[in-house]
């Protein structure tokens, strides 16, 4: 019960970290990101679509491999619009994060009965892994992280290292952290803050996009236009992080697991035999994300030009 528990809590977790990460570079450079939810969308909408079309010719990891490149191009592409309004024409970013998760579910439940009749798009699940060679025969280690899982979950665990070399040791990283905090700064050694923030906010889509896919692949095999509020709970677990990717790590595997606990309580004895209304148990992670977000929101510290348009003739 307890490999199952903490297999769940990494299929919801590990799409919270990718996500959640997507923000954190938005945001370190400046950009309010609430539109992680809308690129979810459109990542996983778009690659499904691709998966569901080409899978009886392409089968296994390289199908999976080549969806999750195609979810990360679309999640840019959104997120460039994204940059545009909010960069280009100093547009209020709330606002445009706004209308692109408007856009999304929208264009994915237009398009798909477009093409098929119906919102739902179906994909066949050949992806899960039943055990890595020997790293699956380690005791406890194995059966935990190493059967019954998915490439997409070392994925996330390389984009989680990556980011932390990213972020802190790197000239990029330090530059990306200078446009958050003191953009005129920043400018004044030589530094584009345009050019640094259009990078951190189309790299936020691509995160974004390869998230929703990464969501999607191994809880369901119906994608119906919604990612069911990831983006706005990874946003959670961006906050409660404090922009700092090992912090969000720990909310992740926080958030994932209230998730895990959800999706999987009917499976754990003692919570079936406690009766208590399956509806307590979905709502259970917003509720810890309300209580979690309010006792810890006034302690984390935002970066100081967050939401701020720059304009280079005003320093």
């Amino acid at each position: 019960m307890f490999f199952f528990i903490i297999q769940h809590t990494m299929f919801f977790m590990i799409p919270l970290i990718i996500v959640a990460l997507g923000g954190l570079f938005s945001e370190r450079s400046g950009v309010v990101n609430i539109a992680l939810e809308g690129k979810m969308i459109m990542g996983a909408f778009v690659s499904i679509l691709f998966i569901t079309t080409f899978q009886d010719r392409l089968v296994g990891q390289p199908i999976l491999l080549i969806g999750i490149l195609i979810a990360a191009v679309t999640g840019g592409l959104i997120s460039f619009f994204h940059a545009y309004a909010s960069i280009n024409l100093s547009a209020n970013q709330i606002i445009s994060g706004v209308a692109i998760n408007m856009f999304a579910p929208a264009f994915a439940v237009y398009t798909a009965r477009l093409i098929g009749n119906t919102q739902n798009v179906h994909f066949t699940n050949q992806f899960r892994i039943e055990s890595v060679p020997f790293f699956g025969d380690i005791p406890l280690i194995g059966p935990m992280f190493f059967r019954n899982t998915y490439i997409t979950t070392y994925i996330g665990i390389a984009i989680l290292i990556i980011s932390y070399i990213v972020i802190y040791k790197t000239k990029f990283g330090l530059r990306l952290r200078a446009c958050g905090e003191h953009p005129s700064a920043a400018a004044s050694v030589g530094i584009s803050v345009k050019k640094m923030r259009y990078i951190a906010v189309i790299l936020s889509g691509i995160l974004a996009g390869i998230g929703g896919l990464v969501l999607i692949i191994p809880i369901t095999t119906v994608f119906n236009g919604s990612v069911s509020g990831y983006g706005f709970l990874a946003l959670a677990v961006l906050i409660f992080g404090g922009w700092n990717p090992i912090k969000i790590l720990f909310a992740a595997f926080f958030f994932g697991l209230m998730q895990a606990i959800s999706a999987s309580y009917s499976a754990i004895d003692f919570l079936r035999d406690l009766e208590i209304p399956a509806h307590f148990y979905r709502m259970a992670p917003y509720i810890a994300t309300l209580i979690v977000l309010a006792f810890t929101s006034k302690k984390t510290i935002a970066p100081k030009a967050l939401g701020e348009p720059y304009d280079a003739g005003k320093r």
